[in-house]
């Protein structure tokens, strides 16, 4: 039996080896063509400043015939391992302060922005092309998503205030979420034929706000262990496994799992990273997501230029160009109406911003994986397929090469000597006092004896010192010393906002608690969004 099963082993391993060692090694050569292409990519783009992202696109449609095998873009593999990396990423940088100060304008673009958008381009692309409703819907919410590793690469070339950002990386964070719930919502008209107006409005909520539980719940369990182990290597398993295990569970549930890893990013990173584990640890595992996040977006946008066929965009170019046409009105159609109306329950948003908001509408990957993974039952598949893949390039190149021009004509922020002095003076004080916490824990862990602590310790207490005297001169300075043009105090504003935010979240607790009375405490919190109102933006 036993030479039975040894002639068995060896006869296959003669027969069916070589030729999956031959695919194999076809991979790895694709692979290597592909890291070789995007370090090419990344330094010429560094060289002529131009958007990284829309070089990979470009270079993937040149290096088509180089490599051994085709590689496509696999529906099934960016929605179960790039988009919960991506957004995971983004999740455990987003500072949830930040977040919560601008997360009213944040919620009206995720929410009846993606609507208002899907709905107008659907209705455009409808009586434009002649198609029937669910195509038509299907390709609105598509062409709703905003690729935002596009805009926010824009951002780090180009200066922009940081309340704008995190409106971008934020409505990023929820948009995907809200798009994926209401394309299978729509998949699910498409396979039973009828869905009831209050039926679908249930679904949404429930699939939403079992997301949000499901994110709490593992996130905080992550971060209980996170801070358990605290060894940098174990911390990376734990939370890749948190990223895609918190994304699999929502959709094994049935509820959304973008928007579970939303959440459980959101609490790693600002309970288990920001402050609970060793600055060794914290450096680790950022340095690890940002080089996973800059990898998994590299990939995705050069398989974007492998898997475009000019030819086919040459022939449906008309059709193309009418959707950058239908997408761009639902989004001016959903961007200035409901941004105005910000005024009235929160700080207004500046008009610049606005056009930012409204030119950045970039479609990216995700766009492109709901496209391939549409059914065959969808009248029309291919030719929406053709449709959004000319969409999306032509909106990468087209927007992601201008973005940065137009961001700078808009001059969105400056930079003052008072500015620069400020955020110096800042960074030393903040180091300083991060490294005088790293030799506590050392003296406490017994790795430092305790004469060669307070040696160094006193070390950095200068540097401590000479920073806040000089951070004091600074800020008891008359503000006509500096161009008050340039909002100079929008830095004292972004602290003062996050010291009235803590007292709002004080008073919320202590409602909450019943420590003291509503009456009182509501009339403190309007005392302190007044105060809000009239902070600049930062």
């Amino acid at each position: 039996m036993s030479c039975f099963l040894q002639q068995f082993i060896l006869a296959n391993s003669n027969t069916a080896n070589p030729s999956s060692e031959a695919k194999f090694a076809e991979l790895v050569i694709a692979l290597i063509i592909l890291l070789l292409v995007a370090t090419g990519v990344a330094l010429i783009s560094r060289q002529f400043r131009v958007s990284y992202v829309t070089g990979l696109v470009l270079a993937g449609l040149a290096i088509t015939e180089l490599l051994p095998r085709r590689i496509g873009l696999d529906p099934s593999l960016i929605f179960n391992l790039f988009l919960p990396i991506l957004v995971f990423e983004a999740a455990i940088n987003t500072d949830i302060s930040r977040l919560r100060s601008t997360v009213k304008p944040i919620l009206l673009l995720a929410g009846p922005g993606v609507l208002i958008c899907t709905g107008i381009t659907a209705l455009l692309l409808k009586f434009g092309l002649n198609l029937s409703w669910i195509p038509a819907l299907l390709a609105g919410v598509i062409l709703a998503i905003t690729d935002t590793v596009s805009v926010i690469a824009v951002f780090k070339e180009v200066p922009v205030p940081p309340r704008l950002s995190t409106i971008v990386e934020g409505e990023s964070l929820f948009n995907d979420g809200v798009a994926l719930v209401l394309f299978s919502l729509i998949l699910k008209v498409n396979s039973t034929g009828k869905l009831v107006f209050l039926d679908g409005l249930q679904e949404l909520f429930v699939v939403i706000v079992g997301g949000i539980l499901v994110g709490l719940a593992l996130g905080y369990l992550s971060t209980g262990l996170l801070t358990r182990s605290d060894d940098p290597l174990s911390s990376m398993l734990l939370t890749v496994a948190v990223a895609l295990g918190t994304f699999q569970f929502g959709q094994f549930i049935g509820v959304s799992g973008v928007v579970a890893v939303v959440v459980a990013g959101l609490i790693v990173g600002n309970l288990g990273i920001s402050g609970n584990i060793s600055a060794s640890s914290r450096i680790a595992l950022l340095s690890f997501w940002e080089y996973a996040g800059f990898g998994v977006n590299t990939f995705i946008f050069l398989l974007i230029g492998l898997e475009i066929d000019l030819i086919t965009i040459w022939q449906t170019l008309p059709a193309v160009l009418l959707a950058i046409v239908a997408y761009q009105v639902g989004r001016l159609l959903s961007v200035y109406p409901l941004l105005w109306g910000v005024r009235w329950f929160d700080r207004p948003i500046p008009l610049r911003w606005q056009h930012v908001l409204f030119f950045g509408n970039i479609k990216g990957s995700l766009s492109m994986a709901l496209a391939l993974s549409l059914p065959a039952t969808i009248p029309g598949r291919e030719r929406l397929i053709a449709l959004v893949f000319g969409t999306v390039l032509l909106s990468l190149v087209g927007q992601g090469l201008s973005l940065p021009w137009f961001v700078r004509q808009l001059k969105l922020s400056h930079f003052s000597e008072f500015r620069q002095q400020t955020e110096e003076l800042q960074a030393q004080l903040m180091t300083s006092k991060a490294a005088q916490d790293e030799l506590d824990s050392l003296l406490k862990a017994g790795v430092l004896p305790k004469s060669i602590y307070e040696e160094m310790r006193s070390t950095y207490q200068v540097k401590v010192a000479a920073a806040e005297k000089a951070l004091r001169d600074l800020y008891n300075r008359r503000e006509d010393e500096f161009d008050t043009n340039d909002s100079n105090r929008s830095k004292f504003d972004a602290i003062k906002r996050r010291l009235l935010l803590a007292e709002k979240g004080a008073l919320n607790e202590a409602i909450r608690k019943r420590i003291i009375s509503d009456e009182i405490a509501q009339n403190r919190i309007r005392n302190i969004d007044r105060q809000l109102l009239q902070l600049e933006d930062d």
